[in-house]
């Protein structure tokens, strides 16, 4: 037999904590002591699987293993609707080239086990020129798939081993934190699973223009993770009062009516009232109401003050949670990039525009005294990492000289030598340049047009602030005259097809099994053959080509910057590719 390594358990827990129904390194031990036993007499197949010789060693050698005890959490499905976490040990042979996944159950008698079904082992090997990554399954005949944890073997075979090769060659580290990385991730999988549920049906009755699957399931999420956070908070406080709320820019509400639906007293405010206000019920308060930082938007009674891509507030949101009162808290998601006034200039080439402001808002946290915390959110969208102000750095008798040291530092930024900065107007977020008003930014105008610098009225922290305009402006393609996009549209298509003319009344030739697949072409190849006065048109509408090739999906598919045909047969074989 081989030495075995325990290392320290992967588990669906906080921080330094142990998850729910957690197994700790010395039952760990007894564990893997317990499952090598049994190798050496009633399994010596699973041995053999497990030890197989590898390129330059011998079979007999004895080297370590690293062993650990991971809770995997699935996601629930018709075909899975417990979803109840699974255990497994998972064996790394780092010599070998190979990690073996070992499932558990429970005996009658509540002791973990090794179930010999379902074991599988991915192992990596070098070739003369070329690595290879295969996944081989223990006693095929004997795997039971559910759908969810163990797919079927056809899936492992043929899906899992690509995903492994583009995974093993992407970059390393993102700069984020992980995910989840400050709750309990069991707890909040239960919490946003029983908030799906009860909120799916918002779906269809959505009366904005915007994605509902989209925006109510990335609220519902949001919820989660603050409903969960709020728990282990009243926990480690122990008071069992729930924590009232101010949501900043709510826009649709959906986020203010969940949480109020779960108890907590609180408000949203936005400037704009949508349609789907009328949809709640009395018990949630949404008001719509401007909001200019100042001694007149404060709210003392709030324990904490949430900014959801809350645009040109979400820099000032720390500040009016730390002068609203010591114990307020704070919790931001940025989106679009707004600095006190305007939009925010980049200041570090090095880093990404994106990154760059997240360290711009934690900043401003910390400047205001609050130990600020990044997390990252399990929501479809890739601006997903949250900031959050939980506890100050300063007892509450120094609030006074603090606040000073907060006013400095807002007048410091806003008189910021324009040196700093690359000259020319503010860059615009990445999303805004495609052209694209989409799931990852909000369709909102710079708060710096006319009058943002003009002197503000008495009580106002910074002069110039500008919240955005009541009425928003369509952005989105969507108020362009119908000849002019259909104009577009086959001006386009004609490009894909390398010339030849199609008009809107022209018949369909050819049998119905031939299909043009037309070229792939960049999008700046495209941009390219427009004139100039059509680029400019599209620009003013919506920021460019990208939005109208998309608001079009039923002719066109645009990805990675180039756009080509959207051929429907291929859509369904992925739908029924799909994993099983």
């Amino acid at each position: 037999e081989r030495e075995a390594a325990a290392a320290a358990p992967l588990l669906a827990g906080a921080p330094g904590q142990p998850g729910e129904g957690a197994v700790r390194a010395p039952d760990l031990d007894s564990l893997w002591d317990d499952f090598s036993r049994s190798l050496a007499g009633d399994h010596r197949e699973l041995l053999a699987f497990l030890a197989g010789p590898g390129p330059g060693l011998q079979a007999e050698a004895q080297h370590e293993l690293d062993v650990a005890l991971r809770t995997v959490i699935p996601k629930r499905s018709r075909r899975c609707p417990l979803a109840a976490p699974r255990r497994e040990m998972v064996a790394r042979d780092v010599l070998r080239g190979t990690v073996t996944f070992l499932p558990l159950e429970e005996d009658d008698q509540g002791s973990l086990k090794v179930q010999m079904s379902n074991v599988y082992q991915i192992q990596l090997r070098r070739g003369r020129e070329e690595w290879f990554i295969s996944v081989l399954i223990f006693c095929p005949e004997r795997w039971q798939s559910d759908g969810t944890v163990y797919p079927k073997p056809a899936w492992l075979g043929r899906e899992l081993p690509a995903r492994l090769a583009r995974w093993s060659v992407a970059s390393e580290s993102s700069g984020f934190k992980s995910t989840l990385s400050l709750l309990p991730i069991l707890k909040y999988s239960h919490t946003y699973q029983e908030l799906k549920d009860k909120y799916k049906h918002m779906v269809q009755v959505w009366p904005e223009v915007t994605d509902p699957e989209k925006f109510v399931y990335e609220d519902v999420a949001i919820a989660a993770y603050l409903l969960v956070l709020w728990e282990e908070e009243r926990a480690a406080r122990g008071v069992t009062a729930k924590q009232s709320f101010v949501d900043l820019g709510c826009g649709n509400g959906l986020l203010a009516h969940i949480l109020s639906g779960a108890g907590h007293p609180g408000r949203g405010l936005d400037v704009r009232r949508r349609k789907l206000w009328d949809v709640y019920g009395p018990q949630t308060r949404l008001e719509e109401a401007a909001i200019t930082p100042s001694d007149e938007t404060l709210f003392p009674d709030a324990d904490w003050l949430i900014g959801n891509h809350s645009d040109e507030l979400t820099p000032w949101i720390p500040v009016i949670a730390a002068r609203s009162s010591y114990r307020c808290r704070f919790f931001v998601l940025p989106c679009c990039f707004f600095d006190f006034v305007g939009r925010y200039r980049r200041r570090q080439s090095e880093k990404t525009q994106y990154r760059e402001y997240l360290d711009f808002i934690r900043e401003v946290g910390s400047a205001c005294g609050f130990h600020v915390e990044e997390d990252c959110l399990r929501i479809p969208s890739t601006k997903r990492v949250c900031l959050l102000g939980r506890s100050r750095t300063y007892p509450s008798a120094a609030e006074a000289s603090v606040d000073q040291q907060r006013t400095q530092y807002i007048s410091r930024r806003r008189g910021c030598p324009a040196g700093l900065s690359a000259p020319g107007p503010a860059p615009t977020p990445p999303q805004a340049e495609a052209g694209s008003v989409g799931v990852d930014c909000c369709p909102c105008g710079p708060p710096d047009g006319p009058g943002a610098l003009e002197a503000g009225a008495e009580g106002r922290w910074l002069p110039g602030f500008h919240p955005r305009d009541r009425a928003e402006r369509v952005r989105n393609c969507t108020a362009l005259p119908r000849e002019f996009v259909d104009q577009v549209v086959l001006q386009v298509a004609n490009l894909l097809l390398g010339g030849e003319q199609l008009s809107p009344g022209s018949p369909r030739g050819g049998s119905p099994q031939t299909w043009n697949r037309g070229a792939s072409l960049s999008l700046a190849e495209v941009a390219g053959q427009l004139d100039q006065e059509t680029l400019r048109r599209l620009k003013r509408e919506c920021g460019g080509l990208q939005t109208l090739l998309r608001n079009n999906h039923q002719v066109f598919a645009v990805l990675n910057g180039r756009v080509h045909f959207r051929d429907w047969r291929e859509e369904k074989l992925q739908e029924e590719k799909q994993p099983e």
